[in-house]
């Protein structure tokens, strides 16, 4: 099934590639952006992080796509992938963006993109969305998605809570053509 490129209505999703590399270090080393993403990641971490998540869509059919602004300025990053949460298999709702694009409502735009990817056109059972407790920001755009808060638990050390999606996305996905 394909589920790349898409947009929204300010945003290109392009697969994940190599030549992603220098944008992914930029948006990695910043560490506001990395605050509740384990911290800052060094540009051979993100080298990894690029060649697991790369390897993902291959084993997967899905996964982080680069997000673009229309005018293809470098927005940040999304996706859907497959997580181990309390030894139980979940698809997690992503999304990253660059400091200089916060409070646009980028976020609360992809969002319901990926749920209706995730449940609509991969006929996913349901996504997650993974956050920080202290995250307030982030936390509100799942609940502006329509996802559930479901409980707390420690996921890689940090206390966060699980978001479940609504059974119907609230948008649908424009594919490019």
């Amino acid at each position: 099934m394909k589920t790349e490129p898409f947009r929204t209505a300010r945003l290109i999703a392009e697969r994940l590639r190599e030549d992603h590399l220098a944008d992914l270090v930029a948006l990695h080393l910043d560490p506001d952006v990395s605050r509740y993403l384990g911290g800052v990641r060094s540009p051979e971490a993100t080298k990894a992080y690029l060649a697991t998540n790369m390897a993902h869509w291959e084993q997967h059919g899905f996964g982080l796509w680069v997000l673009r602004t229309l005018t293809g300025e470098f927005a940040g990053r999304a996706g859907l992938r497959q997580v181990v949460v309390d030894d139980q298999e979940e698809i997690e709702v992503a999304y990253t963006f660059k400091r200089a694009l916060w409070g646009q409502g980028l976020a609360s735009e992809i969002t319901p993109a990926l749920t209706s990817l995730g449940l609509v056109q991969l006929k996913l059972p349901s996504l997650v969305g993974l956050v920080s407790v202290e995250n307030v920001a982030s936390r509100r755009v799942l609940e502006k998605a329509n996802f559930t808060l479901e409980r707390g638990t420690i996921y890689r050390g940090e206390k966060i809570v699980i978001y479940r999606s609504p059974k119907l996305p609230s948008r649908a996905v424009s594919p490019l053509s």
